[in-house]
């Protein structure tokens, strides 16, 4: 599919979306067996209909089967990237700590780093303690542009007027 961030490949298996892979993507990075072309199957459409929301600032969460393959250690990196709100970021350290093991920052990057489902497993919101953009599969152009988008959808959101209602 074609996006704000350049064009996604969408890969399922029966299990859910199994991956959103870059135009320019390591095929070492989400090693796939791809069996066939399934354009017209479900998950792949909604997933699409649901990145075009996403882009169009219409959508916070995802609601799509996750198929996530990777050793356990990354599952649980992974598994807590969804836990990421909209429009907020953690830091490695930040991650390491929430999966219970503090001293593997290291190993938390490696593991963003090989996330198979890119924006929906928000991995673009995981940021270096510094405050600076680090390492991201689609460029850190991209991770910029996907980060702004939600600052700019989380800001308007946040910003509507609430009348007060009385007792």
């Amino acid at each position: 599919m074609l996006s704000p961030v350049g064009r996604l490949k969408l890969v399922a298996n029966d299990l859910g979306l199994a991956a959103i892979l870059w135009e320019n993507d390591s095929p070492r990075r989400v090693p796939l067996t791809l069996v066939a072309e399934d354009p017209l199957r479900r998950v792949l459409r909604d997933a699409e209909a649901q990145l075009r929301e996403y882009f169009a600032g219409e959508r916070r969460r995802f609601t799509l089967p996750l198929h996530f393959a990777g050793t356990e250690f990354q599952n649980q990196v992974w598994r807590a990237l969804l836990s990421i709100p909209f429009g907020e970021t953690r830091t490695y350290t930040d991650i390491a700590v929430q999966i219970g093991k503090p001293a593997a920052v290291r190993a938390v990057g490696a593991a963003n780093g090989r996330n198979p489902i890119s924006i929906i497993a928000p991995c673009h919101r995981v940021i270096g303690s510094d405050g600076k953009l680090t390492g991201f599969a689609g460029g850190l152009e991209a991770k910029a542009h996907l980060l702004a988008l939600e600052k700019q959808w989380h800001a308007r959101s946040s910003n509507r007027f609430t009348p007060y209602s009385a007792r």
